[in-house]
């Protein structure tokens, strides 16, 4: 029996939903070494992302032809039903009402008032332990979103987040997202013209340039090219040849 406990609050699963896996799976196994093994799910198989033995995410199809490539992430609740009700109260939609996977747990799809998606999930056997991202973890989860005030309001009563504010500048202020004293996530009114709100995962890697120049290589468009952000390390943003975006970074070694 697992002794892993849920860690609520804590992002712990990230999918890359898209028409063609396989396009998606060639490109992050040359750009960040990522593994591939399915895993039957009853009549079906789940192709799942590992990096050295470690689960680390999963490539799934989307329900509909009108949804675009995108990765969506599992953050940890105590109670999904409650989440989507609490969805529902605070503005935001049940994109896919809570639904059990058999030996896995149980999830619900949401979107924000704003319009961005995540999935509540509870696992049946307990969620990962904390630990320092290596080379192809994940590392963060960043909210972009035309109205942080109501964003934030909605992840505390939805998913249990507080917040503090860190002032950046001329970018204003940046919102980091914690639950139980552990920071899980961030917050930001950054949002290009024409990109609706969006969660953006983080990709740990050892050599930030060196990820970019095998995504360009393997045809990915840099959103972001590779730049330092002062105390915290050196980030870039790629859209891969799909058309899912994703953030890679190098973390500065913590005080």
């Amino acid at each position: 029996m697992s002794d892993r406990k849920l860690i609520p609050g804590k992002f712990v699963w990230f999918e890359h939903v898209s028409r063609d896996a396989k396009k998606a799976q060639a490109f992050y196994g040359e750009v960040l070494g990522w593994k591939v093994q399915p895993f039957p799910m009853g009549e079906l198989s789940y192709d799942m992302i590992y990096v050295g033995d470690t689960m680390i995410g999963g490539y799934a199809s989307p329900r509909s032809d009108r949804q675009p490539p995108h990765w969506i992430s599992y953050v940890s609740v105590e109670d999904v039903d409650a989440g989507a009700r609490a969805t529902t109260a605070k503005g935001g939609k049940v994109v896919q009402a809570p639904f059990d996977i058999p030996n896995v747990g149980r999830a619900a799809r949401i979107a924000d008032p704003q319009g961005a998606e995540i999935c509540l999930f509870k696992s049946t056997n307990g969620d990962p332990a904390d630990a320092e991202a290596t080379h192809g973890g994940w590392l963060w989860n960043e909210l972009h979103t035309n109205d942080v005030d109501n964003a934030l309001a909605f992840y505390e009563t939805v998913v249990g987040f507080s917040h503090r504010s860190v002032d950046v500048g001329p970018s204003g202020k940046y919102h980091i997202l914690s639950k139980g004293g552990i920071d899980r996530g961030g917050a930001t009114s950054f949002l290009q013209s024409g990109v609706p709100p969006h969660w953006l995962p983080y990709v740990s890697v050892d050599d930030v340039d060196a990820a970019i120049a095998r995504a360009k290589r393997q045809r990915a468009t840099i959103e972001m090219n590779p730049d330092d952000i002062p105390g915290v390390g050196r980030i870039a943003v790629l859209k891969d040849p799909i058309g899912a975006v994703l953030a890679v970074m190098k973390p500065l070694p913590r005080q």
